[in-house]
């Protein structure tokens, strides 16, 4: 099993409603940095659905970055459900987001709820932690 490779036009996986485009892949490749917390949020789940370890290594907060994240391409990513955002604007330093991710992983359904921790540094939002 392999990730998806998505293209322009494809959906972006976030749900942001607009398309890969317009939405995550300007943010992984770098032309654009996310400009909320929510933004960076969707945009790490779609590295995730697409396999770009690269860019949740680089979006992480270096007092808590791993030396290298490995993804399971055996896991589907299904959905996300974004469940409240706190802070976290363009002018904001710091912010939060309690999310739902939802999945597939031999053949069973999952969910992984999480409330993300952000700091915005250098006009770059980074992941710190989650819980």
């Amino acid at each position: 099993m392999s990730f998806p490779a998505l293209s322009e036009t494809d959906r972006c996986p976030c749900l942001s409603g607009d398309t890969y485009g317009h939405c995550c892949r300007r943010f992984h490749a770098g032309t654009s940095p996310a400009p909320t917390a929510e933004a960076l949020m969707r945009s790490r789940y779609t590295a995730f659905v697409t396999g770009d370890a690269d860019y949740l290594v680089r979006t992480w907060h270096p007092s808590s970055r791993p030396a290298h994240v490995e993804l399971e391409p055996e896991m589907t990513w299904r959905r996300l459900d974004i469940l409240s955002s706190v802070a976290g604007s363009p002018l904001d330093s710091t912010g939060v987001v309690t999310f739902e991710a939802h999945y597939r992983q031999d053949g069973a359904a999952g969910v992984q709820r999480e409330r993300s921790t952000f700091v915005r540094e250098g006009g770059r939002w980074l992941y710190v932690a989650g819980d």
